[in-house]
C-alpha cells in the first residue's frame, strides 16, 4: 500500500497499539511461568519497600530461630550434666548412709570413693558443648572446676563454703531472641548445690581416719544439695522454657511474614492465564485489522 503522508499517524497508532498489547501479553507469559509479579523489585512499584522489610524480617527471625535453637541444645546437655550430679549425690548419700550405720567403716574404701566421686563432679561441671564450658557462666574458654590445688584438698571439719575450685565468673550466659528481649541461662559451678556436694566428698576424701562427725556433717552437706539441686534444675528448665516460646513467636512471626511477602509478589496463575487469552484474541484481532487496512488500494477500487 502506498501509504500517504494523511494516514502515517493512524497507520503507525495502530502498530503501537498492537506492539504494546504484545508487550503486554509477554509480560503476563513471564507471570504464569514463574508466578510472580516481577523478578526484580523494578517490577514492583510502590510495594518494593515493603517487600524488601519484610525479607529483611524475615532473614532477622531466622537468626533469633538458629541462635534458640544452638542455646537449647546447650541447655539441654547442661540439663543432662546436672541430672548426672543429682545421680552422684545419690550414690554418695548412700554410701555415708552405709558408713554411719556400719558397726565398721572400712575408712580407706569410703575415702577412696568420695576422691573418684569428686573427680566425677568435677568431670561434670567441666562438661563442654561445641567448644565451651557450660557451667563457668560466660567464661566458656577456660574449665570451670580445679580441684588440684593444695589448698582446696586440704579441707577439715567442721568446715565452711569453699569456692576456691571455682575458676569462671559470676556472670551467666545469655542468648538475644528477639528485638527487644534477651534471655540469661544456666548455672555456674560455684552455686551452692554444687559447692555443698564438693564439699561434703571432699571432707570425705581428705580426712583420715574418718570421724563420725565428718561422716554426719558430709551427709548433711549431701542431704541439703539435693533439694538445691532441684532448684538448679528447674531454673535451668525454665529458661529452656522461654527460648522455646521466643522461638515459637519468631517461627510464627516468620510464617506471617513470608505470607504476606508472597501475597505482595505473587500472581494468581489463573487470573492471569484468563487475561493471556483475551490478549491473545486482541493482537490477534489488531493483526488481522493492520494487514486488512495495509492491503488496501486504489487499484482495488478502480478494477
Amino acid at each position: 500500500m502506498q501509504m500517504r503522508v494523511a494516514t502515517f499517524a493512524i497507520n503507525d497508532q495502530m502498530i503501537a497499539s498492537a506492539l504494546r498489547t504484545q508487550s503486554t501479553m509477554a509480560n503476563q507469559q513471564i507471570q504464569e511461568a514463574s508466578g510472580l509479579i516481577s523478578s526484580d523489585f523494578g517490577g514492583l512499584g510502590s510495594s518494593a519497600q515493603q517487600v524488601l522489610n519484610l525479607q529483611v524480617s524475615v532473614t532477622r527471625a531466622q537468626s533469633y530461630i538458629d541462635a534458640a535453637t544452638q542455646t537449647n541444645s546447650k541447655i539441654l546437655v547442661m540439663y543432662s550434666a546436672v541430672n548426672s550430679v543429682s545421680d552422684l549425690v545419690t550414690q554418695f548419700r548412700t554410701l555415708l548412709t552405709s558408713a554411719s550405720s556400719a558397726s565398721s567403716t572400712d575408712a580407706a574404701s569410703v575415702t577412696e570413693s568420695a576422691k573418684n566421686m569428686l573427680e566425677q563432679m568435677a568431670s561434670l561441671l567441666n562438661t563442654q558443648y561445641n567448644g565451651g564450658y557450660l557451667f563457668g557462666g560466660s567464661a566458656t574458654k577456660t574449665a570451670p572446676v580445679d580441684i588440684s590445688s593444695a589448698t582446696y584438698a586440704a579441707a577439715s571439719s567442721p568446715s565452711t563454703a569453699d569456692t576456691s575450685y571455682y575458676q569462671g565468673v559470676s556472670q551467666l550466659g545469655a542468648v538475644r531472641v528477639s528485638d527487644n528481649q534477651t534471655v540469661s541461662y544456666g548455672v555456674t559451678a560455684d552455686n551452692t548445690a554444687f559447692e555443698q556436694i564438693m564439699r561434703a566428698m571432699n571432707l570425705v576424701a581428705s580426712n583420715s581416719p574418718l570421724s563420725t562427725d565428718t561422716l554426719n556433717e558430709a551427709l548433711d552437706l549431701a542431704v541439703d544439695s539435693i533439694d538445691k539441686l532441684g532448684v538448679v534444675q528447674t531454673r535451668i528448665s525454665n529458661a529452656s522454657a522461654s527460648i522455646e516460646r521466643a522461638s515459637a513467636y519468631q517461627t510464627e512471626y516468620q510464617s506471617y511474614a513470608q505470607t504476606l511477602g508472597s501475597d505482595l509478589t505473587s500472581v494468581d496463575v489463573a487470573a492471569v492465564t484468563a487475561k493471556l487469552s483475551t490478549y491473545q484474541a486482541q493482537l490477534t484481532a489488531s493483526y488481522a485489522a493492520i494487514a486488512k487496512v495495509q492491503s488496501l488500494n486504489l487499484a482495488s477500487y478502480l478494477r
